[in-house]
Parts: structure tokens; sequence; C-alpha cells
């Protein structure tokens, strides 16, 4: 059931022409930054000739690369999660899916892997457009999978937030803007902390994702995602069961 619904979701995101519109505009975007980013690596190579330990293309072209796909991806991933279940209410198609024999956990995991698999397919072109530099020159294969990896889990969580406040509400509107709210204040709060430990930093996503983007696999960011995106996604499934329940 989980793979229908998740194969429901996919087709009615491609079959909607402003996904194109937007994959089309996304891939522009991601070539623009990867093409700046390199003509301002070929600019300082001079200069890092001079260096005794240079650092390579995948540190000063890669990882700038995944980082700006992180910003990205929280301002565009509320603008996917806001038809999960939001457009759905207001169409009043959502009741017929919750009168189907699904439960909570069906609808709520199916929209989530569908979404997850379409922004997967969407940011593929990231490490295909990276990988092209090893054609000249050698990439740091661990640096890389680490900002893979975190860029991954860092884009769960958003989609897990996106769910979660697209089931509180009928107005698409609120359940972009909602995720897009918390998100952008957890970051500001973030990089607005000046001490080391500040309580700030354990909340934001993208300071965890920051060590992945580093190159440093930390278990406990690892697992602040896996708890962040879990919590998102217990909370939709019994919001889902409250409106089976309470209508």
């Amino acid at each position: 059931m989980i793979r229908l619904i998740a194969l429901r979701e996919l087709r009615s995101l491609f079959a909607t022409p402003s996904t194109w519109f937007v994959l089309a505009a996304l891939q522009f975007i991601f070539a623009w930054f990867f093409l700046a980013r390199l003509d301002a690596f070929l600019e300082l190579q001079p200069q890092l000739a001079q260096l005794a330990n240079p650092p390579g293309v995948t540190t000063m072209v890669a990882a700038p690369m995944f980082n700006t796909v992180a910003l990205m991806m929280m301002v565009m991933v509320p603008v996917f999660t806001m038809r999960l279940i939001a457009e759905e209410r207001r169409n009043q198609t959502f009741a017929l899916l919750l009168s189907a024999p699904l439960s909570g956990h069906h609808i709520a995991l199916g929209k989530f892997l569908g979404l997850l698999i379409f922004l997967v397919v969407l940011m593929v072109s990231v490490p295909l457009m990276l990988y092209t530099l090893a054609l000249g020159t050698s990439i740091d294969h661990g640096l890389m999978l680490s900002n893979i990896m975190g860029l991954l889990l860092l884009v769960s969580s958003y989609v897990a937030l996106g769910l979660y406040i697209s089931a509180l509400t009928t107005q698409p509107i609120i359940a972009a803007i909602g995720p897009l709210a918390v998100l952008f204040g957890l970051w500001l709060a973030d990089i607005g902390a000046t001490a080391e430990d500040s309580p700030w930093h354990l909340f934001s996503p993208l300071h965890h994702f920051q060590n992945f983007n580093n190159g440093l696999l930390d278990s406990s960011d690892a697992a602040f995602f896996i708890l962040f995106t879990a919590a998102f996604l217990l909370l939709t499934i019994k919001r889902l069961h409250n409106n089976r329940v309470y209508g």
C-alpha cells in the first residue's frame, strides 16, 4: 500500500506541467552555480599552486555547491509538501483517501516516500555534474559521499516537517509558509547564536548538515536527522488518525 501511494504521488507530480517548469529552472540554477564555482576555482589556481597543501576541487567547488543546494531545498521543499495533504483537503479528495482501507502510516509514509523519491530525481544532476570534474582532476570521494548522505538526510527532514504542517491545515499557502518559517527561523537562530554550546545549534537541521558538508560523519548528526524525521512522521500519522476518528 505504501508503494502504491508513493507511485500515485510520483505520477501526480510528473503529470503537472508546473513540475517540469520547476525541474528545468532548478537544473539551470544548479548548472549556473556549478559553473560559477568552477570559474572562481580556476581563477584562484595560480595562488593555490603556491600553497604547500592546497585545497582540492572537491573542497572548493563540490562542498560549496552542496551547501547551496541545501539552502535552496529549504525554500523549495515546502512548495511541494503543501500539496501533499492540504491541497487534497481543499480539492475535497482527501476524504476519499481516508475512506479507503488504508491506515494512517500507509498514507503518511507513501506520501513521504513519493515526494522524497521525486526530490532525489530532482537533485541527482548535482553529483553527476560534480563527478564530471573527475575527467580532469582527482575527486575526494569520501567528501562527495558525505555530502550526498547529508543532503539526503536533510531533505528527508524537510519533507517530514512539511508533510506534518500540510496535515494541519486546509490552506496550501499556509502549508507552504509554515515549514519555511520554522526552518528559516531555526537557521537564523543558529547563525545568530554566538556561543558554541548554544542550544539553538542542536535544533537547526542546517547546522547538523555542516559536518557532512565538511566531510565529518558524526553519528549524533545522523541521529538528529533520523529522530527529527521520525518524530514528524509520527505526528503526521497521529493527525491522520484523529482526522479519521473525529472527522
